[in-house]
């Protein structure tokens, strides 16, 4: 039985007492009045605008993380091309062989990796298969391209990224050095250089003579006497003869030695000098010519001296 409080007035004996610490009891609500209040709680993707998260912020996130994304490539695009162009220019660059005048060394279509940095570490060896431009030497010197249209600056972008040639780069095997002199043919059909036959088997294409056309050629300073391997369809310094330089190119035309075919992979393999043009025979002869040739050079400046100093002394003493 419940007791009731003389001075609580009069409550029902039904009415429930709040236990100690609960404070007072719930207040009664409606259902209606519940929902309504429920719904203000409801985030914004359910139809009630939430307090708690500001509907744009998700979205603007996002474009920022896309705008750092294109930045990112952005530069490592422009890395990439500002990389390729000091390779190219400096280092290593790849071409594409056009003819067949190299076979079977080099057959049309391959890739080739030319090392434009080798010959600053030593120089030009007979035997190096070289590319060089042919403007000024086998061909008329490339006319001044105008850079006022849009077309000139993209051919120069590809070129300068190695994507496109000037159409003047030959490739070619090195033969003769300055100096050098170089014949053909001897009573077996062979070049010679310095006096030593060649052995031009293991590069010459197969089932071809080393040469057809006669020549006999004192190769000028700061020049080279070029062939390519496929003797029959190779128009090389042979072919020349009625430039002003005997058929020769200018070392300073060499872009770099070609050292490695890339593509096609049936093809892949690196391209070492080869063993002809490192017998003992041959690099004794170019050497034994090397001191004749800088005692003459050396011989012209004392004779002129000389001729200076006696043309001052008395005549008694001359």
């Amino acid at each position: 039985m419940v007791r009731q409080d003389p001075g609580a007035g009069s409550s029902s004996p039904d009415a429930a007492i709040p236990p100690p610490g609960l404070g007072a009891p719930a207040e009664f609500r409606t259902p209606e009045e519940f929902r309504t209040q429920s719904d203000s709680r409801v985030p914004a993707e359910f139809g009630t605008a939430a307090e708690f998260r500001p509907p744009a912020a998700s979205g603007a996130k996002g474009w920022r993380r896309r705008a750092a994304f294109w930045r990112e490539a952005l530069l490592l695009i422009v890395v990439t091309a500002v990389l390729t162009v000091l390779a190219k220019s400096f280092v290593v660059e790849a071409f594409r062989i056009p003819s067949a005048s190299m076979e079977d060394t080099l057959r049309v279509g391959d890739r080739v990796l030319v090392n434009k940095f080798v010959y600053r570490v030593r120089g030009i060896e007979r035997g190096d298969v070289v590319v060089f431009s042919g403007a000024g030497s086998w061909e008329p010197a490339a006319p001044p391209q105008s850079a006022d249209s849009v077309a000139a600056v993209y051919r120069a972008a590809m070129q300068a990224m190695g994507l496109e040639s000037m159409g003047t780069d030959y490739v070619k095997r090195v033969i003769g050095l300055p100096g050098d002199h170089v014949t053909c043919c001897d009573a077996r059909g062979r070049i010679s250089v310095n006096g030593v036959p060649l052995l031009e088997g293991s590069y010459v294409y197969p089932g071809e003579v080393p040469s057809t056309e006669f020549f006999n050629v004192t190769v000028p300073p700061g020049r080279l006497w070029v062939m390519g391997d496929h003797r029959g369809d190779s128009a090389d310094s042979r072919y020349h003869g009625g430039d002003p330089w005997n058929g020769t190119i200018p070392e300073s035309a060499v872009v770099g030695r070609v050292f490695l075919v890339i593509w096609p992979p049936s093809q892949v393999k690196s391209l070492p000098i080869p063993a002809t043009f490192t017998r003992r025979t041959l690099v004794a002869a170019s050497a034994s010519a090397i001191p004749v040739g800088i005692g003459v050079a050396g011989l012209l400046p004392l004779a002129w001296a000389w001729r200076r100093v006696s043309g001052r002394l008395p005549t008694s003493r001359r």
